[in-house]
């Protein structure tokens, strides 16, 4: 298996598994996205995506889910195990791949201090 392949098992696919990490509530964002983030039972960091209308239209929208799905793609072997995200465009940003990716990886390190130290806590 490649380490830069996409199959079905990283993605966050149904309602249920988006209503888990957003009911988490831990959040981080930067210029261009909110990540929620949460403990997942996946060996791999899996990803799922909320783009709404409010981005632009369908092809802005479309852009941002490419660039979102590439990001992902290039860096989940840098990021940690057991992570689900759930990523948000933000309305004034553009997509940028090379951005995107910096934003996961920052933003996932960010994600897994706030884990641990939740878990700690009784």
């Amino acid at each position: 298996m490649s380490r830069f392949d996409f199959p079905k098992t990283v993605r966050l696919l149904k309602s249920s598994e988006f209503d888990r990490v957003f009911a988490r509530r831990c959040s981080f964002a930067n210029g261009l996205v909110i990540v929620y983030f949460a403990s997942g039972e996946s060996l791999r960091p899996r990803l799922g995506l909320v783009v709404s209308r409010k981005c632009g239209n369908a092809v802005v929208r479309n852009r941002w889910k490419r660039a979102l799905r590439e990001a992902f793609r290039l860096v989940q072997h840098k990021l940690p195990r057991h992570l689900d995200l759930v990523v948000l465009p933000k309305r004034s940003a553009q997509p940028d791949v090379a951005r995107l990716q910096a934003s996961f990886q920052q933003l996932a390190a960010r994600a897994t201090e706030k884990l641990a130290t939740q878990e700690r806590q009784p």
